[in-house]
């Protein structure tokens, strides 16, 4: 593979055992029945977890005493993992539950780790995250400030009442998190994550959207909320808190995107680069073509950066900062390089690379989604903008 070195023995061990699990016994399956639209099939997910947890790289980034890895360690095997958009499923490294492990190890209480965690880290369960909703609704999507659902105390519970869609994983998710307005200051939005066990009557699936992407269990769900009673035993953290813990869970998230797509990136290129140096066209092999081999000349200088780029904001993170600039800019680099690297797959394979007799098809839709997830490109550049106004302004006034 096109990786930066890993950082240290355990994560080359680890690393190398993923890559080799899901080259040889999750790729084959990248052609199974039970792969469809909206993901692959529950009963799916726990045969590649079985057979992740008998080669032992099932939820590899945890280690067996509960100390994850290091975000420049979990780069090196998350990239790993992302060579098959089977493989974060099978391993349990795959989005949301990847980044709801991590809020969960950082801010739940012990006796929510053992109810809630627990279980996730086993690979046993699925988990999903309840803050996006709809643009009919006005609700929050890219501007989490402008959340509708609604949480109010009523005696020694909280009963929460909203909409959320695009919702990854709601379908099949026995864990969830919902992100709610705890305060009536509309000026100065308030939010407090709760723990709720799924299904729930409560929590009722509208439908199952119909997206470009298709590599997530459960797909991205329209949800409606009406009069869910939780305990405060159920608060996740303190109230009112619900943003500061948004900003501990996504900088670490939208950048494990950034990991396992980059693994899917190179495997595309692999395709591409076979395909190319094997298929001859007026005389001559197609990467022999300059129109053709510099297209795939760019797409090793676009993976380089972008592993160097994920590789830079992991450090930041396991430095104890939020990252949230340097996240922001790592998003933005790594999902634009994806796609452009996608793209021009596409193009070097021609009518081959937009069938679905490879993956190389599923990665240009894939990271096209990418590009919005998470935050799409112009929302992180308008607030790299801002940042870069604020600190010209601060310095002119300091100054004079």
């Amino acid at each position: 593979m096109l990786l930066t070195p890993c950082p240290t023995e355990r994560s080359r061990e680890i690393a190398a055992r993923v890559e080799a699990f899901v080259r040889h016994q999750v790729i084959p399956y990248e052609r199974d029945p039970r792969l469809g639209s909206h993901g692959p099939s529950e009963d799916l997910v726990v045969e590649l977890r079985a057979k992740a947890r008998a080669a032992g790289v099932l939820t590899p980034h945890v280690l067996p005493n509960g100390e994850h890895l290091t975000q420049v360690e979990t780069a090196a095997v998350l990239k790993c993992s992302g060579l098959s958009p089977l493989g974060p499923t099978a391993v349990n490294t795959m989005a949301p539950d990847e980044g709801n492990m991590f809020l969960l190890g950082k801010v739940a209480s012990e006796e929510q780790k053992a109810r809630f965690l627990a279980p996730l880290v086993a690979g046993n369960v699925r988990s999903a995250f309840f803050m996006t909703e709809p643009a009919d609704q006005e609700g929050a999507g890219s501007d989490p400030g402008m959340i509708k659902t609604v949480a109010r105390k009523d005696g020694q519970e909280w009963v929460i009442n909203g909409e959320k869609t695009f919702i990854t994983g709601a379908v099949g998710a026995r864990v969830g998190i919902i992100m709610a307005r705890t305060s009536e200051d509309h000026e100065l939005a308030k939010a407090t994550m709760f723990l709720v066990e799924l299904p729930n009557a409560a929590i009722q699936v509208q439908r199952v959207l119909d997206t470009i992407d298709s590599s997530m269990p459960g797909g991205h769900s329209r949800i409606e909320i009406r009069d869910l009673r939780v305990s405060a035993s159920q608060v996740l953290g303190e109230v009112n808190e619900g943003f500061k813990y948004a900003q501990v869970r996504l900088s670490p998230a939208r950048l494990s995107h950034c990991m396992r797509w980059l693994g899917l990136g190179v495997r595309a290129q692999e395709i591409a680069g076979a395909y190319a140096t094997k298929r001859h066209a007026f005389g001559k092999r197609l990467i022999d073509h300059e129109g053709v081999g510099f297209m795939l000349a760019d797409n090793l200088i676009d993976l380089q950066q972008a592993a160097l780029m994920i590789d830079w904001c992991a450090s930041v993170l396991d430095t104890g900062d939020l990252g949230t600039t340097e996240s922001s800019m790592a998003k933005v680099a790594v999902s634009e390089a994806l796609f452009r690297v996608a793209d021009r797959c596409v193009q070097v394979m021609g009518g081959q690379g937009v069938s679905r007799d490879t993956v190389v098809e599923q990665f240009f839709r894939e990271v096209r989604a990418f590009r919005i997830y998470d935050g799409p490109t112009e929302v992180h550049k308008w607030s790299l903008a801002k940042k870069i106004k604020h600190a010209v302004l601060a310095s002119e006034s300091s100054n004079g």
